[in-house]
């Protein structure tokens, strides 16, 4: 469907012309008009999907630019999501003179306070830093018409529910309710019954959670070899930009450090970042002067980052849901994805659920070989050196014709091949093992196989079959004997 058969402002469809997109998306398709005609709404749809213009063209029709006060709270569960959507609605209303303002935490509260003075039409900020504000009276909600809850299982997951409901109390009784979440669980449907009347679902095919543009593989190993096959792959796959996802920011630290030492261009995110340190990481990354970002789940959670080709679980999530924010970092704006998941022998059961929960199995995939790594690595190498070819050298000739008076031409390309394909696994990285998590069979059951198996219930189950000896028999045949006597 074309935007402008969704009946938006002319202004609004210049801006979404401007920003390049035609055809809205289903999500789009389904929640516009909805919204429009000021139902509430439940959304499903992971990020990447354009839910923020989904939600935000219908609350950008309907600002009354006569009326003063904040009419629109969005909240998102992190500080980049927050900020990202700030920057989006700003785009797409910059022709209506839409005023939007972000709030978070770990940025200067009387800053924000300042700022707040010029009232905004549309307000975004995360659950703590909108409840400070709101216990300061810096900011006032009697005129709110419409409440987006964005990322909702998110926000579950980080216990934000509390904060949510606090917010919403301030809030006035009549306004709209729009809930956005990748998955539905109970608790996020419970929510929907609790805060939003009457809501209006509008789901998308679980085929399309994962997007079909996302190859999705997975390599059985052990988790000894996980960071060197990481290696390998990244230098046969030869990946634009990708991500690398790690279970804890210990292991976060450990792999941009391996990484590094190893001659990749990486650096990592994650929550005890300073907001500075990990903006400035990001903006790297989307400059494209990062290929390699490595990341915790919440850290990345709603990052909008175009052009990532490549998703590496280096930690299966122990949540199914995890996974599918993750893949949900590549294969986006109609471009091709790929996810490679690791899996030691005991996370098979995990897999297993992810793929139930996708509904679709994942294609297992061999590790490259040293050598194919190290062929991989070459023909980057060959890659920039053409590059190099292609620019100015007029400056470096000179030198060039002294180094070939004492060297053969053979010998110094050698030499720069070698320079420039690292020879990745020559370098020793050791990464600490985590904490395996607890074994779950193929139907999704954990099973703690260290209560099962103890010395102890081993004995008493020696004990419980070990045959009668004499003294025992005796005392058997007399019970037995008085039974029959009874009798």
């Amino acid at each position: 469907m074309k935007f402008s058969e969704l009946n938006l402002k002319p202004e609004l469809l210049k801006a979404i012309k401007r920003a390049g997109f035609e055809e809205a998306t289903p999500i789009q398709e389904k929640t516009i008009p909805l919204v429009l005609s000021g139902k509430d709404v439940i959304g499903q749809a992971q990020t990447g999907t354009g839910k923020t213009a989904a939600f935000g063209l219908p609350i950008l029709q309907t600002l009354d630019k006569k009326q003063e006060g904040i009419q629109a709270l969005i909240i998102e569960p992190t500080r980049e999501l927050a900020i990202q959507t700030q920057e989006e609605l700003f785009r797409l209303g910059r022709d209506e003179n839409a005023h939007v303002q972000v709030v978070y935490g770990g940025a200067d509260i009387r800053r924000q306070i300042r700022s707040l003075k010029q009232v905004p039409n549309i307000l975004v900020g995360t659950p703590g830093r909108l409840l400070d504000h709101l216990k300061r009276r810096t900011i006032n909600l009697s005129h709110l018409k419409h409440v987006i809850l964005d990322e909702a299982d998110e926000m579950l997951d980080m216990g934000f529910i509390q904060d949510i409901e606090s917010i919403l109390t301030f809030a006035s009784n009549d306004h709209q309710t729009l809930l956005f979440s990748a998955t539905m669980p109970k608790p996020i449907l419970q929510i929907g019954e609790k805060f939003m009347h009457d809501p209006q679902i509008v789901q998308i095919k679980s085929k399309e959670l994962t997007a079909n543009l996302i190859d999705q593989y997975f390599v059985r190993l052990k988790e000894n070899e996980k960071f060197d096959i990481l290696c390998r792959l990244i230098d046969v796959q030869d990946p634009e930009l990708s991500v690398v996802f790690g279970r804890t920011k210990r292991r976060v630290d450990e792999l941009t450090r391996g990484f590094q030492a190893r001659g990749y261009d990486a650096a990592g995110i994650h929550g005890d970042l300073t907001q500075t340190k990990r903006m400035s990481v990001l903006k790297r990354f989307k400059q494209g002067k990062l290929d390699i970002l490595v990341a915790t789940d919440v850290a990345a959670r709603g990052l909008d980052i175009s052009g990532v080709s490549h998703v590496y679980n280096y930690d299966i999530p122990q949540d199914p849901d995890s996974y599918v924010h993750r893949i949900g970092r590549t294969g986006r704006a109609g471009k091709n994805g790929m996810s490679i998941t690791f899996v030691t022998p005991n996370e098979i059961g995990y897999m297993k659920t992810i793929e139930r929960l996708t509904r679709k199995k994942m294609t297992p995939l061999r590790p490259p070989s040293d050598k194919e790594a190290f062929d991989g690595q070459l023909s980057i190498a060959n890659k920039k050196i053409q590059e190099l070819l292609d620019s100015d050298l007029t400056k470096y000739t000179k030198e060039a014709e002294k180094l070939l008076e004492n060297n053969s031409a053979l010998d110094l390309v050698a030499a720069l091949l070698k320079d420039m394909a690292k020879d990745a696994e020559q370098v020793k990285v050791e990464i600490t093992p985590e904490k395996p998590l607890p074994f779950k069979n193929r139907r999704g059951n954990t099973q703690n196989f260290k209560r099962r198996y103890r010395s102890d219930d081993r004995d008493r189950n020696i004990k419980r079959h070990r045959k009668p000896n004499a003294q025992t028999r005796e005392r058997n045949i007399k019970h037995n004997f008085v039974i029959k006597k009874k009798d």
